[in-house]
């Protein structure tokens, strides 16, 4: 199969821009790694004009899918955890192309996870279990249950990767996998709410209980990214936060995390006086 796509990798292979190849072909008979394509080949460019083209081929009988993606956008999703396929892509992936070692050094990244970049990945995953978390507390005290059940299990995905960055891993399509192994009481909670014969009422209940116990002994944990980058500066507002970026791959729940520390006492407000009587702006600080 790779000699049929040997000129199509070796036409970008030529670019200058061309970082490194790599191939994935299909293990199984359904592949969702492959988004069922027999083989993926993954081209890694420092072009940022196009973040990430994707071409399909078919050739005898075959499927073939080509993504080119540059290098800006790979580590966005190394980084939010959004194309949960990118790790086993670079993990599992023959290298047929690797320009001054760049995807050995990425796997060797990969690998040992750096500190800094392991504190950035605990604090995206922290701040979106707390709002998944709320969201579930809200919808379960006005006794939407189904849709409460639904919050609380993307939660406990959160809860799980959380878990495995912490315990120094990536966290794979398969997270359940390295959770039952690395913390089996967070397992046993998706297991509890997938399996046990308890009403829904009551099993929601229960992982609420255990969310809150987890969200707080977490706290310094899951916000020691964001309070050391506020330690550039002495205060800041909201919006400056949100420009910052170090924390523009947080989003939308930067704003949930931020509620959630001061809650802790973590991080602390300054108000400061507006042209508008008995109006203050609020600032944030360490």
């Amino acid at each position: 199969m790779e000699n049929l796509l040997r000129p199509i990798y070796q036409e970008r292979a030529s670019h200058k821009d061309t970082l490194g190849i790599l191939v994935i072909e299909k293990t199984q008979p359904l592949s969702p790694l492959t988004d069922n394509f027999d083989v993926v080949l993954l081209v890694i460019t420092k072009n940022n004009e196009t973040y990430w083209f994707v071409k399909h081929y078919e050739f005898e009988g075959k499927k073939a899918a080509l993504h080119i993606v540059s290098e800006e956008k790979l580590q966005d999703w190394l980084m939010s955890g959004s194309n949960r396929r990118i790790i086993s892509w670079i993990v599992n992936g023959k290298v047929i192309f690797d320009r001054n070692e760049y995807v050995a050094n990425l796997k060797e990244t990969i690998r040992y996870f750096p500190e800094e970049e392991r504190k950035k990945k605990i604090g995206i995953e922290y701040a979106k279990l707390i709002r998944r978390f709320t969201d579930g507390r809200v919808l379960y005290n006005s006794k939407q249950f189904l849709d409460a059940y639904n919050f609380i299990l993307h939660a406990l995905h959160h809860m799980a990767r959380l878990s495995v960055i912490e315990h120094g891993f990536h966290p794979e399509i398969t997270v359940w996998s390295q959770v039952k192994h690395i913390e089996p009481e967070i397992f046993k909670l998706y297991n509890e709410l997938l399996n046990s014969e308890e009403p829904l009422e009551k099993r929601l209940e229960l992982l609420l209980i255990a969310n809150d116990f987890s969200l707080s002994s977490k706290s310094k944990l899951g916000g020691a990214h964001l309070r050391q980058v506020m330690t550039k500066k002495e205060t800041w507002s909201y919006q400056e936060l949100l420009e910052e970026p170090e924390l523009k791959d947080y989003g939308v729940d930067l704003g949930a995390l931020l509620e959630h520390l001061i809650d802790k006492g973590l991080i602390n407000i300054e108000i400061k006086e507006t042209k508008g009587e008995g109006i203050f702006s609020r600032l944030y600080k360490v």
